[in-house]
């Protein structure tokens, strides 16, 4: 089967984790799946990474489209109107479009994923023309597509309130974790890679990456960590909050990981409630650093107030952190019963989970970190890659 990827979405380093979805499951079906030939078709920002990461396998081919994605108005153009006709001359079985858009026709059978309604609910979140656009371009794609694929049985129902596809064309594929997050703690990176997100270091006080940070050594300041960017729905200004009220009773630093984005000016005024020196702000690090900030941290919060998913929810489990998080959204799908649940909407109720946390006996925190550990092992690319490619197989099928 010959299934071409609409990758013109992809702008690495800036779209978070529809980038972790669409490059993880691609590298776990070129591995697992050898039979399906993937013909990934590439923006001008993406093409050298997808060839550098894919040139090896031999079923997998990368064409360019000269299109920048930076540019919305034009990629969006380019996905309507030249993507059908290099599908011609590409002449795939189908085409997969796993950023929420797809072409309004194809020559081909068309899926499409679409990861969550987070627009809908959270609309603060973009501007009042992107809104517009977005809710246009995802409601044709779930009307038009072959098959809809979604990450968690959440988003599945958000997905039929919003825009009416019935149930029966929706497959939920839920995403996987790195096993690396669970390897043997490495060294933090000293020189950590330039942000790719051009964060603004005058107005949001981002500190040199992790130079300061070493794993597991308890002579240096411990730390509690959030890997979120600054969305109003991240709720970052929330944890900042919730930190103020602690500060006072606590060794640790707040380090946040990520870029400034529309809720940054109430992280901004949160943050004047914190001593410059009790927070840290990380942008632009490479995957290994991540991974060693997640196994050194003493306590992972992600206070978001929607998710489609939650991967980072799911990292932090399998780096072995214990974990405060919400209800809300998708998390409780993820999280299970294996992380420590408060209240997105009190900075009070936060704080004290995090006191709960913090109080726990070194044999309770090892148990618990080792049940959060197994319940985050049932999560694998693998997974969502075999439960993709049966999806493709299935419309196939049905020509």
């Amino acid at each position: 089967m010959k299934v071409a990827v609409n990758t013109l979405f992809l702008i690495p380093g800036e779209v978070g984790g529809s980038e972790t979805y669409l490059r993880e499951t691609l590298l776990a079906v070129a591995r697992e799946h050898e039979s399906i030939d993937l013909v990934l078709v590439a923006n001008q920002e993406n093409v050298s990474l997808l060839r550098d990461q894919f040139g090896a396998f031999p079923q997998c081919s990368v064409h360019l489209l000269p299109v920048r994605a930076a540019n919305r108005y034009m990629r969006i153009v380019a996905e309507q109107t030249r993507l059908p006709w290099l599908l011609r001359k590409l002449k795939p079985d189908l085409l997969w479009s796993p950023g929420y858009t797809m072409p309004f026709w194809a020559p081909c059978r068309q899926v499409v994923s679409i990861l969550d309604m987070q627009y809908h609910s959270h609309p603060d979140d973009l501007t009042r023309i992107a809104r517009w656009t977005t809710h246009a371009l995802v409601t044709m794609a779930a009307r038009r597509a072959d098959r809809l694929l979604t990450i968690s049985e959440f988003s599945r129902r958000e997905i039929i309130k919003h825009t009416g596809c019935p149930v029966e064309r929706i497959a939920v594929t839920h995403l996987g974790v790195d096993p690396a997050f669970g390897s043997s703690p490495q060294p933090a990176t000293r020189n950590p890679q330039p942000a790719t997100c051009n964060p603004q270091p005058a107005t949001c006080n981002l500190q040199p990456a992790t130079r300061n940070l070493q794993p597991a050594t308890r002579n240096l300041q411990p730390y509690i960590l959030s890997v979120a960017n600054s969305y109003p729905h991240k709720n970052l200004h929330q944890l900042i909050d919730a930190f103020a009220r602690v500060q006072d009773e606590i060794p640790h630093r707040l380090v946040l990981v990520g870029c400034p984005r529309l809720g940054e000016p109430q992280v901004l005024r949160a943050l004047e409630n914190v001593p410059r020196e009790r927070v840290q702000r990380v942008s632009g690090i490479s995957r290994e650093a991540l991974i060693s900030l997640y196994q050194s941290a003493d306590v992972f919060v992600f206070p978001s107030l929607y998710e489609g998913f939650g991967l980072p929810v799911l990292e932090a489990m399998m780096a072995g952190v214990p974990v405060v998080t919400t209800r809300a959204g998708s998390i409780p799908e993820v999280g299970g019963d294996a992380v420590v649940y408060a209240s997105g909407q009190s900075a009070e109720d936060l704080a004290s989970m995090i006191r709960t946390v913090l109080a726990w006996s070194v044999k309770e925190r090892r148990v618990r970190i080792e049940e959060a550990r197994r319940h985050a092992s049932q999560f694998t690319w693998a997974m969502t890659a075999s439960a993709t490619v049966n999806e493709f197989a299935g419309i196939h099928r049905r020509r």
